[in-house]
């Protein structure tokens, strides 16, 4: 009898997440990648954007370039720590919660205002490889509180654990970040100039 009762669940199962997969097929591969940890042949993650936005340069720049608030304003940020601070250029550490994970890492962060900020990871204890870039360039010629991002995230996990998850939330967390950003700097600087357009817009 229960093993009736087993097989005749099974099998309930079965077709309960066949009909799911015919209905929605994307949800039922999200549902494989939470539970299905075979090894993934795609451990890299990259994503870029340029939009135009209603502040400044100089503005964005300097909300960018604060690595000491991170921890108050960017997403999963629980502490940033600034040190070695040089011309152009300073170092930090980083710790990232993302539940039930918290981890560390110390970024080599590149600074030249008010066009760049870039972040690479050197302590590889979490990421194989890690960048994150924030270029600016003018924006429109007849609002001066305006310019273009070219915003780029790119990394790999040296965990698979993390390299599933990032594969899950990817696409959510870097816009996230992105927008986290711009609402700092309407908290800094007030409303934007103009509403802001993606220009360009690409993921892999």
């Amino acid at each position: 009898m229960s093993v009736r009762i087993v097989a005749s669940a099974k099998h309930a199962f079965l077709a309960s997440n066949l009909a799911q997969y015919q209905r929605n097929p994307l949800l039922y591969s999200t549902y494989r990648g939470i539970f299905d940890f075979t090894p993934i042949t795609k451990t890299r993650r990259e994503f870029t954007q340029k939009k135009l936005v209603g502040y400044s340069m100089h503005q964005l720049y300097s909300v960018v370039a604060d690595v000491d608030k991170y921890n108050t304003f960017v997403p999963f940020c629980k502490k940033s720590y600034v040190y070695d601070r040089k011309s152009g250029s300073l170092k930090a550490d980083l710790i990232i919660g993302f539940p039930p994970l918290n981890e560390s890492y110390t970024s080599n962060v590149t600074l030249v205002a008010p066009t760049l900020v870039k972040a690479e990871c050197v302590d590889g204890r979490l990421f194989n490889y890690l960048l994150t870039a924030w270029q600016f360039s003018p924006g429109l010629k007849d609002i001066s509180q305006s310019c273009v991002i070219d915003f780029r995230v790119s990394f790999e996990f040296k965990s698979l654990l993390h390299s599933q998850l990032s594969n899950l939330f990817f696409d959510q967390l870097v816009k996230q970040m992105e927008y986290a950003f711009i609402q700092e700097a309407e908290q800094r600087f007030g409303p934007p100039a103009i509403k802001s357009h993606v220009l360009v817009s690409n993921k892999s």
